[in-house]
């Protein structure tokens, strides 16, 4: 089966009543879309009307849909469009346009694709999908062309029927101007034409999907992960609460891009929120059930791992491969050949990380972080306020990170430093996770120590990359063996200057991050 297609999709709906009359697009165009120097504009291109079918599968609380994600089959009238779609929230500019990435499949009607169904494992979990509404839609579209000729929106006057078997349960109607892929002037096209259809009488910009307007009422209620805000007088119990939910919602988040590769920020999001969930588990394990702790701590230090292959492998290729660019031509090109391994082994990471969230024991632990999202297995000392008990918390993390400074002397080695990092991250995420209740002060305690753990970051990568260019560069044989085993040595050299470098930096940023005004809110 031929692998999936992606794209983003970036576009405006909005509301139309049964006798709104399309405008005609191509006369507005004509009469005030051209350049200010007078030159060429958009024309507009009225195409054919086609009939839609799709059958969209969810599981029978929506979790797809309440998560605003969506799976569907379609097929078309004229034949040019049949199969499977996967759609997940996308980055947006905060505008009026609904931005979401669209991931096609092929295969038949009678089931989703197992790669599909793979893609939305992490909001599904255990659950069966199932179909849960079929809309069919008749199309009247039209492409707006930018000055070169290039298509750049489509305009889709649509009118959607929702069916229960044969029968006509309800219908509505609506319009969608969406930005055409590729380079062309849509985004700028876009807000004449949302206003030329409102000036018409189309409704104002409404990113609900077909799917929501479908099911109704149902398909708004809160997903399965729902970060409550808190306020300065909440309790312990609901700031933990909080940020056990904002770290399984990261991690649901990223989890399709891990799956589809192409990103390596997913992966890093995916592991950041793993090992925060971890760092924050440990700050309130007081407020919780120790077991509980206990367990989910270490299954996700087993998902950090997995995923830490992978990220580690990212930033090593990509530090290794800015740093060949700047080497002369003939050792830059050397490095490129001595990488390809490199190359090799952060795909048998990704593969690797791959059959892990295909495990039982991945939905499991999801599974887990969901419920605890929602109601965490708390202890009474939970039912404290918050501004009384998280500071305790929190200058534990904070003594923790002190007490691996005071070991660290002019010549301790790297893997000292390495546990001051460590520590300085618990603290940070710790500062973190009661900003909403202690406010400026935890902020800026840890934004202070991230640059602890910043600058010691630097001093890993460095070691990281040093290890793995010696351990590659011995034994080297073949065409270009010498040459390569150079080019190791080249940027062996670069890491000591960098390693130099944070060794210098990392007391100056201790400093800073140690002055007694930034901690006058611990006990």
């Amino acid at each position: 089966m031929p692998g999936p297609s992606k794209a983003i999709e970036r576009e405006v709906k909005l509301g139309a009543h049964a006798t709104f009359m399309l405008p005609d697009l191509a006369k507005a165009a004509a009469g005030g879309w051209g350049g200010e120097d007078g030159g060429a504009g958009p024309t507009v291109v009225a195409l054919g009307e086609r009939s839609l079918t799709a059958t969209y599968w969810d599981t029978g609380d929506l979790r797809l849909t309440r998560s605003g994600l969506s799976l569907r089959h379609r097929t078309a009238s004229d034949g040019l469009e049949r199969g499977w779609t996967v759609k997940l929230p996308a980055p947006g500019d905060g505008g009026p346009a609904l931005n979401r990435s669209e991931v096609a499949y092929t295969g038949p009607d009678r089931e989703p694709p197992g790669e599909a169904a793979t893609l939305v494992l992490a909001t599904v979990r255990g659950a069966p999908l199932e179909p849960v509404a079929r809309l069919v839609t008749k199309r009247r579209r039209s492409h707006v062309l930018d000055a070169e000729g290039r298509v750049a929106l489509e305009v889709a006057d649509d009118e959607v029927s929702v069916m229960d078997g044969r029968r006509v349960a309800a219908r509505f109607r609506e319009l969608e101007v969406e930005v055409a892929p590729g380079e062309h002037d849509g985004d700028d096209l876009l807000p004449l034409v949302v206003r030329c259809l409102r000036e018409a009488g189309a409704g104002a910009p409404d990113p609900t999907p077909k799917i929501v307007r479908a099911l109704g009422p149902r398909a708004l209620a809160a997903p399965d992960v729902e970060v409550p805000e808190i306020g300065r007088k909440a309790t312990a119990g609901e700031v933990v609460r909080a940020a056990i939910a904002a770290g399984t919602r990261r991690l649901v988040a990223h989890d399709p891009g891990v799956r589809l590769g192409g990103d390596d920020e997913d992966v890093h999001q995916a592991r950041v929120a793993t090992r925060r969930l971890r760092s924050d588990l440990a700050t309130f394990r007081p407020l919780l059930d120790e077991v509980w702790v206990a367990e989910v701590r270490s299954e996700l230090g087993w998902l950090a791992d997995e995923l830490g292959a992978v990220r580690d492998a990212d930033v090593l290729l990509a530090r290794l491969r800015r740093q060949a660019e700047q080497l002369g031509k003939a050792d830059a090109l050397a490095a490129a050949t001595l990488l390809r391994s490199l190359d090799a082994e952060r795909a048998q990471a990704r593969s690797r990380a791959g059959e892990a969230l295909q495990t039982p024991r991945y939905t499991t632990l999801l599974d887990r972080l969901v419920v605890a999202g929602a109601a965490p297995p708390l202890t009474e000392a939970a039912d404290q306020r918050a501004d009384e008990a998280v500071p305790s918390l929190v200058v534990r993390s904070w003594r923790h990170l002190a007490k691996a400074v005071d070991q660290v002397g002019e010549d301790s080695p790297d893997e000292l430093l390495h546990e001051v990092r460590k520590k300085a991250k618990r603290c940070r995420y710790a500062c973190e996770a009661v900003v909403a209740v202690v406010g400026r002060d935890a902020k800026q305690m840890g934004a202070a120590v991230a640059g602890v753990q910043e600058v010691l970051g630097d001093l890993q990568d460095a070691a990281v990359a040093e290890l793995w260019l010696r351990s590659h560069a011995i034994g080297l044989t073949g065409a270009g063996a010498a040459s390569r085993a150079f080019s190791a040595g080249l940027l062996t050299g670069v890491q000591h200057q960098a390693a130099t470098a944070a060794r210098d930096d990392w007391r100056s940023a201790w400093k800073t991050a140690s002055a007694k005004k930034l901690r006058t809110w611990l006990p």
